[in-house]
């Protein structure tokens, strides 16, 4: 189980990073004519925000436990993860869009699986 947690929490990282990367380096307008048009809806600091939060929760399901260092932010993060795509879930229904929405489900039960193995049964 501990594989398969590192596992979830390796590819969760590898998305987040790189989606909030995208948002933290990117315009509003660029990022909306790329498909992200929940961006018109909020202002350019509210994306950038979330961009944040999706790079620092990625660094925090890895690097924590890796270096041996406050482990117990991995699960804070994935948690944090949670609360993001129940956000995201949130943006997306009200916008009509049902295919992120179901995008949106697959992380945040990859996150809740993280959050619960590495708060419960098999915590670092």
């Amino acid at each position: 189980m501990n594989v398969l947690l590192w596992s979830l929490a390796g590819v969760l990282a590898v998305a987040f990073l790189a989606a909030g990367a995208m948002k933290l380096s990117q315009s509003k307008q660029k990022l909306a004519a790329s498909g992200m048009g929940w961006t018109e809806g909020v202002s350019a600091g509210t994306v950038k925000l979330i961009g944040a939060l999706e790079v620092l929760a990625a660094l925090g399901l890895v690097l924590p436990p890796a270096l041996g260092i406050a482990p117990v932010l991995a699960p804070l993060a994935a948690l944090g993860l949670v609360l993001v795509m129940l956000g995201a879930v949130v943006v997306h229904a009200r916008r009509g869009e049902a295919q992120m929405i179901a995008v949106n489900l697959v992380l945040l039960a990859l996150a809740a699986v993280v959050a619960w193995g590495r708060f419960g049964p098999y915590s670092l």
